[in-house]
This record gives structure tokens, sequence and C-alpha cells, in this order.
């Protein structure tokens, strides 16, 4: 499974290498239901690619942008009163006598500040991290689709729902963010041959059992311990990897969204401990893949066994 991913959020790139036409209307949706109040994790590194607007509806997202943020700073600048306030009283007890509620108010506190400063400085900081392009399932990013003959970017939630299917699919199959390939025609065959999309990544992350990763078994007694592990393309570059997505409508909600194919790993990959990979296709197969023939699946399997083949280096995540 490819439970995160370092995403190009840089649509300027996109633009320049693959001809992609930005879908601003639908960018411009997905921050406004964000200043409105809807619970969307869009990548910070997503809202910097917005940062010098050149037209008028970028310059409509920047604003959304810079109004969110401005909220989420008052919001925890709040937060942070509150839990300065609540360090002294705990404080103020202890050095009169100790108590475990003040003891523990204390920990509580200084915890609670220690994470409202560093998300402070993180809303703050203009200097771009690895970790700002980061997703994870349930997160937005912008992936390549193809429409009227072009080339298209438009954000879609990394979990896809199937159209058709109740709001509570979510939940009840919280693995849809990967599609295995020995089921695009079985589970996935109303997206498979029908609606195709690319990711395009520089890195991916994966759990793995430490034991399994130091290939050994677990000692007597010794329980199950999860890492992840980040993994890189060497040589380094962008990687396309194939997805498929979905338009769903319900009553009073649209949502698009989408699922990573993954398949069995390479060497590497299983010498690191982990059981699947995503399949990043290779340049001359974009369009091919972007507009399916449903009536040609085996040309379909054929893009995704001749894929992009780099050497995947691993290392512990920071």
């Amino acid at each position: 499974m490819c439970y995160s991913a370092q995403i190009q959020a840089d649509f300027r790139k996109y633009q320049r290498e693959h001809g992609a036409n930005m879908d601003l209307a639908a960018f411009a949706r997905l921050y406004w239901q964000r200043d409105q109040g809807a619970r969307l994790r869009i990548p910070k590194a997503l809202d910097a690619a917005f940062a010098q607007p050149e037209s008028a509806q970028e310059r409509r997202i920047k604003a959304f942008i810079d109004a969110f943020d401005s909220r989420e700073t008052q919001r925890i600048e709040q937060e942070l009163f509150k839990q300065k306030k609540r360090l002294t009283d705990a404080q103020r007890t202890l050095a009169i006598k100790f108590t475990k509620v003040a003891s523990e108010s204390q920990r509580i506190a200084g915890n609670k500040i220690e994470s409202a400063l560093a998300r402070l400085a993180d809303l703050r900081r203009s200097t771009p991290l690895d970790r700002d392009a980061r997703i994870f399932p349930g997160w937005y990013a912008p992936v390549l689709v193809r429409e009227g003959g072009r080339r298209v970017l438009r954000p879609m939630r990394y979990q896809c729902r199937p159209a058709g299917k109740p709001a509570n699919y979510d939940t009840r199959y919280p693995g849809t963010y990967n599609a295995r390939r020995d089921n695009l025609e079985g589970f996935w065959r109303a997206q498979f041959g029908h609606s195709h999309a690319l990711m395009i990544v520089h890195a991916f992350y994966e759990n793995v059992a430490r034991h399994a990763a130091e290939h050994r078994a677990l000692a007597a007694g010794e329980q199950e311990q999860n890492i992840v592990l980040e993994f890189r393309p060497r040589p380094a570059h962008d990687m396309l990897v194939a997805c498929l997505w979905s338009h769903w409508q319900g009553k009073d909600e649209t949502l698009d969204s989408f699922a990573a194919i993954t398949d069995a790993p390479p060497a590497e990959i299983a010498a690191a401990g982990h059981d699947r990979c995503i399949v990043p296709i290779k340049p001359q197969h974009i369009d091919a893949w972007l507009q399916p023939d449903a009536t040609q699946l085996e040309a379909l399997q054929a893009i995704l066994d001749d894929r992009d083949r780099p050497y995947y280096e691993h290392r512990l995540a920071a």
C-alpha cells in the first residue's frame, strides 16, 4: 500500500513539462469549500503554488488561502493563551503543594504549548520543506486527467469514492486510496478502462514491520513494531504514477477522488520488508493511459507492464 507520497505541487511545472491546462475553477472551488468551513486536508506545498498569482482566478484562490491562514493563526494563538494560563495556574499550585492533578495539568499544558508553537511556526514559514508536499489518504493532490483532447490538472482527494456508492463507503473501505492491479478488472472495473489519472511524485512512504525490514523473526516476547520507510527513485526524477479516479455526486456534495495502482514490488522493496509498490508509467504512454479504451484492456495492462523501472533507494523516514 502506498500510504503516503511526496507530490509535485508546482503547477507551472505541469504546464511547462506536460502541457497541462490548469482547472482553476476546480481549485477555486476546493479552496472556497475550505474557506466555508469544510475540513479539507491540503498540503502546504499546494498552497505555496499560488504565492505569486498571475490571473484573477489565482488571486481569488490566494485570497482564500490567506484568509484561512489568518483564521488558523488566530485560533492557535487563542489556544496558546489558554494553555499558558493553564500552565501558570498549575505551576502556582505546585509551588505551594504537589498534587497529581496539578502535575498532570502542567505536563499536558506544556505539550500543547509546544505543539501550538510548532504549528504557528509552520504557518508562518515561507522556506519550503520536503514534508510540505507530502499527502496521506484523505488529502488533496493535483492529478493529470485528459478531457476534450487536452491534458488537465485538477485537485482530487487521495481516496477514491466510486460513483454510485454511499458516502460511508470511505469508512467501510478505508483502503481505497490504492487499487491493486490484480483487482483492476474486478473491484475497480467501473474505473479501469474508463477514468484514468496520473499523480506525479518524487518519493513514496510505506509502513513496514521493523523485524521484516531487518530480515529477522520476532524475538521471544517481542511486540511487532512499525516503522516508516521512504523510497526514492534512483536516478532521481518525477514518477508518473498510474491512478484511477471517479466523479461522485450526492444530494448536496460532489467529490473527485482517486486511487494509486499498486502491484507486486521489485526486489529491493521486497527486501526492505514491503509487499506492494506503485506503478509509474513511461512518459510515452501518458496520453494512451489518460484516454483509455475500455475495449482494449490488454493494451492498458501492457502499459502497466512496460513501466518506468528505477532502483528504489530507501531510508528510515524522518
